[in-house]
């Protein structure tokens, strides 16, 4: 072989290698659009309304799929958008049902007329907030946080509507030290 059918032979070569690489970068992009968009989608907890389980700052994956094939559980942390400002995200535990019946008497949470068993709301967090029974309209759900004296939730801005609920709060990825499913 003469030197100018080598040159070209490894010119052929990188081209070729070159647009395998390409090829995967491209279908790297796709696949990771396709996941942020439709499955999970990363987002940063700002606040500490949901301490200890999430605290200020902590990275986390919302899984934006769950919901089209599970309905939403009492216990379920979900993120959604504000009612009243539909540009800012908030994440929530899901209290109460649409159709129960909730009323809160001096911090105590009372779902359908059952105590409601928080192991996730630590004493310190508490507060003695009271609200009057109400019934959680349908296709609503009533949400509060779990650092209770400080939480902005249904509380205040009464039951989130379904359409508003766009994922269900999956895994922390960061910090380091609390790498896991939330709970």
């Amino acid at each position: 072989m003469n030197e100018e059918s080598t040159t070209k032979e490894v010119n052929k070569k990188a081209r070729a290698h070159l647009r395998l690489w390409v090829r995967d970068f491209l279908i790297s992009v796709m696949a990771s659009f396709f996941i942020i968009t439709f499955l999970y989608q990363p987002v940063k907890v700002e606040g500490t309304s949901m301490q200890p389980e999430l605290r200020d700052q902590d990275r986390l994956f919302v899984n934006k799929f769950a919901y089209n094939f599970e309905k939403i559980s009492r216990d379920d942390v979900v993120v959604f958008y504000y009612p009243r400002d539909t540009q800012k995200s908030y994440i929530k535990r899901v209290i109460a049902l649409p159709g129960d019946n909730i009323r809160i008497e001096d911090g105590r949470v009372y779902v359908n007329g059952q105590r409601v068993d928080e192991p996730y709301v630590p004493k310190r967090f508490r507060d003695t907030r009271s609200m009057a029974d109400m019934v959680v309209p349908q296709n609503e759900y009533f949400v509060m946080g779990d650092h209770r004296s400080i939480s902005s939730d249904s509380r205040d801005f009464g039951p989130v509507t379904r359409k508003l609920i766009y994922g269900k709060a999956a895994f922390i990825y960061w910090p380091a030290d609390k790498v896991g499913v939330v709970h």
